[in-house]
């Protein structure tokens, strides 16, 4: 069937109500739905395989470049262009007439797009593990299921997995609007030289777990990584206040000791619940319904403008009253908006201090690169982590 044809059946078969109480002729109207389904699956399909083939021809240009460019022996292409993906993402949205939400359609693309990367140069991305934490969720919505992704115990590992290039990228937890910020990550960047090249915000859904062979009337055991076991402590009062919570080092963790245990529960994500076949007794169990968790994408490329972007720096400012007042007032000077800003430790200077600070804008943005070249004279130091684009879904 043409594409034409298949679009006029479609036409005419809106215009159509079929007669429910004539049996064949809604039998008859149900076949021709059908028949035009596998008539746009196949033309689905076959511009599916036309988009693979022509991120193919991508790669075969960057490989040409990178060979035939004066640094070919230390120089390898980039196939994962954040801003790129960001902006394609953005005009699936932009263009979605319906029914499908903008995000659903969004994420459909995303998994499109890692399949076609995966063909250009499979992607391997370490993430703070184990298998079925959300750090591992975050992964796969940023990547997509696509790309190869490698659980590793600690951010440490994560950061010296991609600055050694074992990995590609890295995905690690920042900040958490219940919990706050992750100081292991921004500690991290304090001494290593990778950027951040990309976001990605993460509602946090926790679920009540059980496995196949669980006896559900005989819990007395659940476990959960400490912080969930927080965010749903007023829904265990209620539902099992005389159960013992058992604090263990991740939801994935939890999710995986349910493997053997028939009188235990877990409380994880829906990731942890597809890894480990377990089944959701009780879904979205948190006491906040919008706890959600921001990721960074961290690498070692700098990211092109997408046109909604952020930048994140890392400023060391001298030791004296209204440091912070004279490092803040270049931003309000150029009209850039900064969306927040946390304190570390300066290690190993004692009583010394780094600002974590973010913003709107992309380094190349006017604005932006004036107010830092303002900060710079006014402090120690200031070291631009990357300029990336904003989560998009």
């Amino acid at each position: 069937m043409s594409e034409q044809s298949a679009e006029q059946n479609m036409d005419n078969l809106n215009q159509v109500t079929p007669d429910v109480s004539d049996t064949s002729s809604e039998q008859a109207f149900l076949d021709q739905l059908r028949q035009n389904i596998d008539a746009v699956d196949c033309e689905i399909q076959t511009l599916i395989n036309n988009r693979a083939k022509l991120a193919q021809k991508v790669a075969v240009v960057k490989k040409s470049h990178v060979a035939n460019s004066a640094n070919a022996p230390t120089t390898n292409p980039i196939f994962y262009r954040p801003e790129r993906e960001a902006q394609v993402l953005k005009a699936v949205m932009a263009r979605n007439t319906g029914p499908i939400a903008d995000e659903k359609m969004a994420r459909l693309f995303r998994e499109i797009m890692s399949v076609c990367l995966d063909l250009e140069a499979p992607q391997r991305i370490a993430f703070l593990g184990p298998l079925g934490t959300f750090t591992h969720a975050a992964a796969l919505k940023h990547f997509g299921k696509a790309a190869d992704t490698v659980p590793l115990t600690t951010i440490t590992d994560v950061f010296r997995e991609v600055e050694a290039g074992t990995a590609m990228y890295g995905v690690v937890p920042v900040e958490n609007s219940s919990e706050g910020v992750v100081n292991h990550t921004l500690d991290g960047f304090l001494s290593s030289t990778l950027k951040i090249i990309g976001e990605v915000e993460l509602p946090i859904h926790q679920n009540f777990l059980v496995a196949e062979h669980t006896k559900i009337d005989g819990i007395s055991r659940i476990y959960s990584h400490q912080q969930s076991l927080a965010q749903c402590r007023h829904w265990l009062d209620v539902n099992y206040p005389n159960v013992e919570r058992v604090a263990v080092s991740s939801n994935g963790e939890a999710a995986r000791r349910l493997k053997n245990e028939w009188h235990s529960a877990a409380i994880a994500g829906d990731v942890a619940a597809a890894e480990y076949d377990l089944h959701k007794l009780y879904a979205n169990i948190e006491d906040n319904p919008s706890n959600t968790t921001r990721f960074l994408i961290i690498g070692h490329e700098a990211v092109a403008p997408s046109g909604q972007d952020k930048t994140s720096i890392v400023v060391s400012a001298h030791d004296k009253a209204g440091a912070l007042i004279e490092i803040l007032k270049p931003l309000s000077k150029h009209g850039v908006s900064m969306t927040s800003i946390e304190t570390r430790p300066e290690r190993p200077n004692k009583w010394a201090y780094v600002f974590f600070i973010d913003m709107d804008g992309h380094m190349q943005d006017a604005n932006v690169k004036a107010a830092i070249d303002d900060i710079r004279p006014l402090v120690k130091d200031v070291r631009i982590l990357g300029s990336y684009p904003k989560a998009v879904i």
